[in-house]
């Protein structure tokens, strides 16, 4: 098994250490800063679980599509930022040259229908997507820092295909000391994700706050219900599903767990503003306003976060 990992960021690295424990044959695909450092100094998973090093002669870094292997790959893992995935989905459908004839696209990503852009090239039986709340940070370039986990990384279609082939992947992920399941129901976690994220990510970038912190505000959990409120609404207007049956039985699981079990975490979008880079509120908040005016659902909140995110964002380079 050969696996190509496009997005050297905290969750591409992390995800290559953990192959890479089980003797995968791991490459990336990096920026050039990024995989020079990687020449340099290898790479490292520490934080939370097992600890793993590894030199630069136990792996391969490309920076471009054109240094890429021919027939190479059985495994394509995206862990970019979502904001890159048109580019990709461009980039693997005019090289697919490096492509083994069975080979499967896993995209790692926050946000729901991240394979649309993907589909517009490969078949459903090619494309599939994982869900994964595992907190992961990048104190250094090279090294990626396991910093939260709540609950099992997951590995599905959205697309209702088989998924049996995928069980490889998880094995490898569990062994390394990260649990990884597969799931029929993908879709389900994937919105219940979604429910988690958009609650907090752009809120806690806002106010330069930590997840906890948020709940020990009138103001921001009032912030916080309507976002909720709105996704319910969206999902109930749909034909998506997710894991609890109304808005006030997840609360209950928000507040009472899924924000204690991460109190201190920031999130990876405060990360990003913090690096004047654009963020991924596109396929987090985004996504709720594109289904809420398809679907004829007010998500006035989301909308206003967005905007905040946006306007933050707005002097930043692409």
């Amino acid at each position: 098994m050969k696996i190509l990992i496009i997005g050297s960021g905290s969750v591409g690295i992390g995800l290559g250490a953990s192959l890479l424990s089980q003797k995968t044959e791991v490459s990336f695909l990096a920026r050039k800063n990024t995989a020079s450092e990687m020449k340099k100094n290898g790479i490292k998973r520490v934080g939370l679980f097992e600890h793993y090093s590894f030199s630069p002669d136990e792996f391969k870094v490309y920076e471009s599509y054109d240094e890429l292997p021919d027939e190479e790959f059985d495994f394509i893992i995206v862990s970019s930022k979502t904001t890159a995935n048109r580019n990709i989905a461009e980039m693997l459908n005019s090289y697919r040259n490096i492509l083994k004839d069975d080979f499967t696209i896993l995209i790692v990503q926050n946000g729901f229908g991240n394979d649309e852009e993907y589909l517009k090239y490969f078949k459903t039986n090619q494309v599939y997507c994982a869900r994964i709340i595992t907190g992961f940070t990048r104190p250094e370039p090279n090294i990626s820092e396991v910093t939260v986990y709540t609950e099992p990384m997951l590995l599905g279609s959205l697309q209702n295909e088989d998924i049996s082939h995928l069980q490889p992947i998880a094995d490898k992920i569990t062994a390394s000391g990260i649990k990884c399941e597969l799931s029929e129901e993908v879709d389900k976690y994937l919105w219940a994700k979604m429910l988690y994220n958009c609650a907090l990510n752009p809120l806690g970038t806002i106010l330069d706050v930590t997840y906890g912190k948020l709940t020990e505000n009138q103001y921001s959990i009032e912030v916080m219900d309507n976002i909720i409120d709105e996704l319910f609404n969206v999902i109930n207007a749909s034909p998506y599903t997710t894991l609890w049956d109304n808005a006030d039985d997840y609360k209950k699981v928000f507040y009472g767990k899924l924000v204690p079990d991460t109190y201190n975490h920031y999130s990876s979008m405060h990360q990003d503003i913090k690096r004047k880079i654009k963020t991924e509120i596109d396929t987090l908040n985004g996504k709720v306003i594109n289904l809420g005016e398809k679907y004829g659902v007010n998500v006035k909140t989301n909308k206003i976060i967005y905007d905040l995110i946006k306007a933050i964002e707005s002097d930043f380079s692409d």
